[in-house]
């Protein structure tokens, strides 16, 4: 079909792109020679995943470079771009956490995420560790038994971390900076390795509470101890020279690719990552495409040991790590047992897999035959919320090819009336697309509105309006609020779907996700507007003291019949005072009406 364009490729390497019928990119890839690799989609039959792109392939475009390390970078940058639907895509997780030590200006301990975290700021990363919640209680721990910098923004004055003891008072404190140092030694210390420094350090600490009678605390620091094992536990599979490394092992079968990368720091395994997905285009070049995506989102460690498949000249290059593929020693007893464990996740997961894709891939494909779409790629779904009459809400949430994009979701603060749904719906649906005009980014095949022809009408009002022409549909609800039926904006007539159809549950599922986002953030504008009170109208208390009155004392009334010593724990004593006249006032207020 491509004959004459095909036979114009020139044997170079470069990037190319691969559209559908409506010019979207869905596909991106590299080649050391672009005509060699572009021919031969078209010149022999091809299965699975592969299969299905060719068959929707209308035109191609490509990019040449001078080198195949810039033809690397090149499908990169076009993969963040365009996000095709064929390329590989990592999972949206939220990755292991790392704890970071920021030296200067003051030292302070913290839990982030790798994303997160800014890289300018002088600081060192330990991690990234598999249990959360443990890195979290170790951080909790250090800044209790060390005085670090415990706020984001620094305060004027002191606060109540200097009074007991957890903090040096860096706002307005000269600090001792030979005190500082050896705080900083011991706490990298126990971070690098060394559980015995900070180990003592608890077993004084409970000491010391036990003499005191204050066997609560003593407790509480005992049961510390087990994250600390948890942190630093040994490990069978271990590297003396405690190099911060990664391991990549793959497992290929069936067209698709798992591939599994552990995470060794300080010579002990902390855990791991998993990705499993089909293949489309060579198994080389979708496994240097995956490392290097992964790379953008995560830490790169000094060095990375892998398999021979893996292109390590060009990755080493562009991550500025060091990737070697070990022929001999632990080392390659390491990449062995990625390997292994990449084919036993494949091999666990793969029947479930191919039924899961093949069953929403059908539903989605039977949804378009039903409304006679010529395609199906994204669904944009919309719900409103306006529960008890208040902060109206409305929410967007999309679906391509049957999956859920997160990424894409919206939400929507309303400023109409509160009680009418057809102004909420044009409001939303104008702000959406109207923005999606001017941006110039994607538009969906079909619109599903939460509702009836009412919600229809708004929607397609607002659409004609913008000269746009789009299917759109409604879901409604029965009288046990679930899914029902779905009505065509042709013709406003009921579709005609089987109940026990996968279909049927594909709309189940979209309904079910748009109304728990919805819901959800209503929810959140709500507790937020929920915790405004009385403590709001109090000269001194803000957000963050106001928070901590309300955990400390749990109620009004309580703060209430506090006393001034007691709120003086929190807030300063003129502030208490202040609070105290407050609510006394407005106490005798109540008595006299």
């Amino acid at each position: 079909m491509f004959k004459d364009k095909l036979s114009l490729i020139p044997h170079l390497p470069g990037s190319y792109q691969m559209k559908n019928s409506d010019g979207v990119i869905i596909y991106v890839g590299k080649a050391k020679d672009l005509k060699k690799r572009v021919n031969s989609y078209f010149n022999r039959p091809q299965t699975g995943k592969t299969a299905k792109m060719v068959s929707e392939i209308a035109d191609f475009s490509y990019i040449v470079a001078s080198s195949e390390l810039e033809a690397f970078l090149l499908e990169f940058n076009l993969i963040k771009q365009y996000d095709p639907k064929y390329n590989i895509l990592l999972k949206d997780d939220k990755s292991y956490p790392y704890i970071e030590y920021i030296s200067k200006p003051y030292p302070k301990l913290q839990v982030s995420r790798y994303l997160n975290i800014r890289k300018k700021d002088k600081k060192m990363l330990f991690g990234p560790y598999p249990n959360a919640y443990a890195a979290r209680k170790i951080v909790s721990l250090i800044n209790r038994l060390y005085p670090l910098k415990k706020c984001d923004t620094m305060p004027k004055k002191v606060c109540l971390y200097y009074h007991i003891g957890e903090c040096l008072g860096y706002c307005e404190r000269h600090v001792d900076k030979e005190k500082l140092q050896v705080m900083e030694n011991e706490i990298l210390s126990f971070l690098r390795g060394n559980a015995d420094v900070l180990k003592n350090k608890i077993l004084e600490k409970i000491n010391m509470y036990s003499e005191q009678l204050n066997f609560e605390m003593a407790l509480e620091l005992k049961k510390e101890l087990n994250y600390i094992s948890i942190i630093l536990d040994k490990q069978k599979m271990e590297l003396h020279d405690y190099v911060n490394r990664d391991i990549i092992g793959y497992y290929f079968n069936k067209g698709y690719l798992s591939i599994q990368i552990l995470f060794l720091r300080n010579g002990r395994m902390v855990g791991g990552h998993t990705d499993i997905f089909p293949v489309v285009s060579t198994l080389e070049d979708e496994l240097d495409t995956y490392i290097m995506n992964f790379y953008s989102r995560h830490e790169v460690p000094k060095e990375i040991l892998c398999p021979k498949e893996v292109n390590t000249e060009i990755l080493s290059e562009i991550t500025s790590s060091s990737f070697l593929v070990p022929i001999k020693g632990k080392k390659k007893k390491l990449v062995d047992m990625a390997q292994e464990n990449a084919k036993i996740n494949l091999e666990n997961e793969l029947e479930i897999i191919i039924r899961d894709e093949e069953k929403t891939e059908k539903a989605n494909d039977e949804l378009r035959d039903i409304l006679g779409l010529k395609k199906l790629d994204r669904i944009d779904l919309f719900d409103n919320s306006n529960l008890f009459g208040s902060f109206t809400v409305s929410c967007m949430v999309v679906f391509k090819n049957g999956r859920p994009a997160k990424k894409e979701y919206r939400k929507y603060k309303i400023s109409l009336d509160k009680n009418d749904d057809y102004h909420t719906m044009q409001e939303v649906i104008y702000r959406r697309y109207y923005r999606a005009l001017v941006d110039k980014t994607e538009l969906p095949d079909l619109i599903i509105v939460d509702g009836g022809i009412n919600q229809m009408n708004a929607c397609m009002e607002i659409l004609n309006s913008l000269n746009l022409s789009i299917r759109v549909c409604g879901l409604r609800k029965n009288d046990k609020h679930r899914t029902n039926d779905l009505i065509d904006s042709v013709g406003y007539k009921t579709v005609e779907i089987d109940k026990s159809s996968p279909v049927f549950h594909y709309l189940t599922r979209m309904q079910d996700e748009v109304h728990r986002y919805t819901i959800s953030y209503h929810r959140t504008i709500r507790s937020k507007g929920a915790i405004s009170s009385v403590l709001d109208n109090i000269e001194g208390i803000g957000t963050k003291r106001k928070k901590e009155l309300i955990k400390t004392f749990g109620s009004i009334s309580k703060i209430e019949n506090a006393s001034i010593e007691e709120l003086s724990k929190i807030i300063p004593e003129a502030t208490a005072i202040r609070l105290q006249e407050y609510l006394k006032e407005k106490d005798e207020e109540k008595k006299n009406k």
